[in-house]
């Protein structure tokens, strides 16, 4: 077997299941979860629609890793609409199996691990997939400090300089899973130049792009490399997904867009790796980034939620509303710190309210890594509001009569 899985650190679900798996809930309340963020609201009609006429004949052949011309242009195009940038859909989009997969395997193609000292600098707390994606590619994780203060902002300035060094990957990730931080254009100038000194690649995860609740959208990668006039998107990837966007996780359909040298690496590998998308899938896909009424109706959706839920937890809890995506990252009441010998607080809170109110969260804990002594994530839970409005709502009123009568 490869060693290298043998780096592979359980995932925060399977170590949710151990942690749980001597709980038994409360029978008389009806089990409501908030540890996953899988979207549950309803998957728009006419990208069903689309699917389902694609059926016919649709899977009579092998598709085309690249895609259809049809659906880099309608990546392409939403591109143009939604950030003003342009790309060229032949050299600069590759339609992908969702972001996950690509992440993952976009890492692969980047990285030397003949180089010595091969590293990726990700944010604390991270995507698993950042971690898992440098180990089996042989480069050395280096988990970038957050200052809780600023909603865990990452700050790039604790990164040391012998580090950009020998970085060949960047990840961040804007709007942030947990906090749903969304990075502003100075941040990403600070990045560029860093990019340009050193030559190391961004791998830019915007999949809560279009989940947001300030009146201005999320400023993404390429459409910040364009503001300071990187129009050739050198040394940056962006990727994105349908799953959050259109409410359709099983899906598995995204795009990876920017630097066109970056691009016909990865289509090399994908090639090899089979990565090519449905026929079926690409019709929907095109169907569903063409529509802006069906983002819109979930976007207001999620907006309902956090004004509902968001003030019931604020007077309890260290919560307040993010600038985007669909968590709330709560810091948990000191209460808790002592409370179980051998579990950190936001465990023994995650334990105690599946117990008292049968309400799963996840701990914070398992979404960082303990780096230079301290864990980020340790004392915080994240809460994926992704159930229905009434199911949330009751959520929130069982975690705050669990806090009022435990903390």
């Amino acid at each position: 077997m490869n060693p290298r899985l043998r780096l592979l650190q359980p995932y925060p679900f399977e170590r949710l299941r151990q942690l749980f798996s001597d709980v038994k809930p409360r029978s008389d309340l009806r089990p409501i979860s908030l540890g996953i963020g899988e979207p549950k609201h309803p998957a728009p009609g006419l990208l069903k629609q689309a699917l389902s006429q694609a059926l016919e004949g649709g899977l009579a052949a092998y598709p085309g890793t690249a895609g259809e011309p049809a659906l880099r242009q309608a990546c392409a195009s939403w591109l143009h609409r939604r950030y003003g940038v342009d790309v060229d859909p032949v050299s600069q989009i590759l339609p992908v199996n969702g972001s996950r997969e690509a992440l993952f395997a976009f890492a692969q193609t980047v990285i030397d691990s003949t180089r010595e000292g091969a590293t990726v600098v990700f944010p604390n707390p991270f995507y698993q997939i950042y971690e898992g994606a440098a180990l089996l590619g042989g480069a050395q994780p280096w988990y970038a400090a957050s200052d809780p203060a600023k909603n865990f902002a990452v700050d790039w300035d604790s990164v040391p300089e012998d580090v950009w060094a020998r970085t060949q990957l960047l990840f961040v990730c804007s709007p942030g899973n947990p906090t749903g931080a969304v990075m502003p254009l100075q941040e990403w100038r600070k990045l560029f130049d860093l990019s340009d000194r050193h030559g190391f690649v961004i791998a830019s995860d915007e999949c809560y792009s279009e989940i947001y609740f300030r009146d201005e959208a999320p400023l993404g990668g390429l459409e910040a490399a364009a503001r300071l006039g990187r129009t050739d998107f050198r040394r940056l990837m962006m990727f994105t997904s349908l799953s959050k966007r259109s409410n359709v996780p099983g899906l598995r359909s995204g795009f990876v867009a920017g630097d066109a040298s970056l691009i016909k690496p990865f289509l090399l590998y994908r090639t090899y790796h089979g990565g090519a998308m449905s026929p079926a899938i690409q019709e929907a896909s095109i169907a569903a980034w063409g529509d802006e009424q069906h983002v819109e109706d979930n976007r207001r959706l999620y907006r309902e939620k956090f004004a509902l839920v968001t003030p019931m937890l604020e007077p309890l809890l260290d919560v307040r509303l993010p600038d985007a995506s669909f968590y709330l990252w709560a810091g948990v009441p000191p209460a808790f710190a002592s409370r179980t010998p051998g579990r950190s607080a936001d465990e023994a809170f995650a334990r105690e309210l599946l117990s008292q109110y049968n309400v799963t969260v996840l701990p914070g804990s398992y979404l960082a890594r303990e780096a230079r002594g301290h864990n980020p994530g340790a004392g915080r839970i994240r809460m994926a509001l992704v159930a229905g409005t009434d199911e949330c709502a009751e959520a929130a009123s069982r975690i705050a009569d669990f806090v009022r009568k435990n903390a």
